[in-house]
């Protein structure tokens, strides 16, 4: 479970979170939806270590956030971030083996192989993975990223907006191949999405950020309705239901 108490945090005296309490337990995904500046993005950094923690506590399962090993973190947590430092140069399956640096050190072995061939295969990357990082489409490198990050074998994935650049028919293979892996691979995903209907569609979970703090927690039917378009992204949209899951209209 990641447990966060009490979080908060200010860039240059302006507060960009406040108060945060929150529980994620483990398995299904987590849709962390809400208008830009919402504090989504710094949220999953603070979780990552990827920014300081300041203010509050921060558990995934035993480890504390800011006491623990970079390395220790890196065995049970992966994150893809909005942007993703990653050499150019480097060929798709190079950036994959990246994933797999926590657990082989710089010195990759059979197993470590067997798994980036497993991913490459996964995301449909294999065609790819010879080619240079800057010689494929943006939206083919988003899903290298994506891989990267599920290489790194771990039971938690946090992935900031992987749907950047993809079209369509990607988006669906990409969310529901993420599906796949919380129910059948248990993997506990946490997931920020500005298309709200593939928060609606995918989603066990639905957190809704404005002005740095949840204003709502639950299932996608109870969270995403037109109050909620109204309030919180000043929008009239109409919501409609198919089967269990709604839909907002645009």
């Amino acid at each position: 479970m990641i447990s966060i108490r009490g979080v908060g945090h200010t860039i240059q005296g302006k507060p960009i979170l406040e108060d945060i309490n929150l529980e994620l337990p483990r398995g299904g995904v987590t849709a962390l939806i809400g208008p830009n500046g919402a504090g989504k993005s710094t949220l999953l950094s603070l979780v990552a270590r990827l920014q300081t923690l300041k203010t509050g506590t921060i558990m995934v399962d035993d480890l504390q956030i800011g006491a623990c090993s970079d390395a220790a973190l890196a065995r049970v947590l992966a994150i893809m971030p909005q942007s993703a430092h990653v050499s150019a140069r480097l060929r798709v399956g190079e950036a994959v083996m990246m994933g797999r640096y926590p657990w082989h050190r710089g010195r990759p072995g059979k197993r470590d192989s067997e798994i980036v061939a497993e991913t490459l295969a996964l995301f449909s990357l294999e065609p790819l993975a010879d080619q240079f990082l800057d010689e494929i489409s943006g939206g083919q490198r988003q899903r290298a990223l994506v891989a990267m990050a599920y290489a790194q074998e771990t039971d938690y994935l946090l992935l900031d907006e992987p749907l950047n650049n993809l079209d369509i028919a990607a988006s669906r293979h990409l969310m529901r191949l993420l599906r796949q892996m919380a129910d059948t691979g248990k993997k506990s995903i946490v997931i920020v999405l500005h298309d709200i209907n593939f928060a609606a569609a995918f989603a066990d979970r639905v957190l809704v950020m404005r002005h740095g703090r949840i204003v709502a927690d639950g299932a996608p039917n109870a969270v995403i309705t037109p109050d909620l378009l109204s309030d919180v992204f000043e929008t009239d949209a109409e919501v409609h239901t198919l089967g269990d899951r709604p839909v907002v209209l645009v």
